[in-house]
């Protein structure tokens, strides 16, 4: 993918939303900051911590990366709390 290539993808992207496939099939729209709780020990985050999402960033291999307390950290280390 070229430089043009991704940048013509993430100019639809927001670092304050992240939209979700949920459990029923519904696409859902979470809004920064959301909550989720950590899968595994991940830098100084432990494993069952609930923590604060505060923006939604992407790679250029186009990976979700979540920051957390300043930190960059790959979404699969997360899950994403029901916000209700």
């Amino acid at each position: 993918m070229t430089e043009q290539e991704l940048a013509e993808i993430l100019k639809y992207s927001s670092p304050n939303t992240l939209y979700v496939v949920a459990w029923n099939n519904l696409l859902t729209q979470l809004f920064c900051p959301f909550k989720v709780i950590v899968k595994h020990h991940i830098g100084e985050l432990k494993i069952g911590q609930k923590v604060w999402v505060d923006n939604v960033k992407v790679t250029s291999s186009l990976t979700t990366v979540f920051i957390v307390k300043g930190r960059a950290y790959y979404f699969y280390h997360f899950e994403i709390l029901d916000p209700e």
